[in-house]
């Protein structure tokens, strides 16, 4: 792994990409094909599943909300672990924010990532 700060900035940029095209770049770029993803409400699998499920958050929230890196990525033997937030500005009110942990495949991609949440608005 070369540098895992610029991995999770790939990764972030593909949760900001609202272009199906661009994000499927992105996500070729950043996961492995058979890469996945869960966290406490969504899932997917592989880069069609992963920029579907993507596809799905930017359907639940105006083009305002950015996702961001709230943490320092730490790594060790192929692993991460980073904070992140969204929202929390004028445009974006809702704030929410959450860790992710990822296990980076041999060729550099994420292999898999989950996510849980630390704080998000009242439903």
């Amino acid at each position: 792994m070369s540098n895992p700060t610029e991995l999770i900035e790939r990764y972030l940029a593909a949760w900001n990409e609202r272009d199906a095209q661009k994000r499927r770049d992105l996500i070729a770029k950043t996961y492995a094909e058979d890469a996945s993803y869960i966290d406490p409400h969504r899932e997917g699998a592989g880069h069609d599943g992963l920029s579907a499920m993507i596809a799905t958050v930017h359907a639940r929230f105006p083009d305002a909300y950015r996702f961001r890196l709230a943490s320092e990525v730490e790594s060790h033997h192929g692993r991460l672990r980073f904070c992140w937030e969204a929202g929390g500005t004028a445009d974006a009110p809702l704030h929410f924010g959450g860790t992710d942990f990822a296990l980076v495949a041999n060729d550099g991609r994420l292999e898999s990532v989950t996510g849980f949440s630390d704080f998000a608005p009242k439903a």
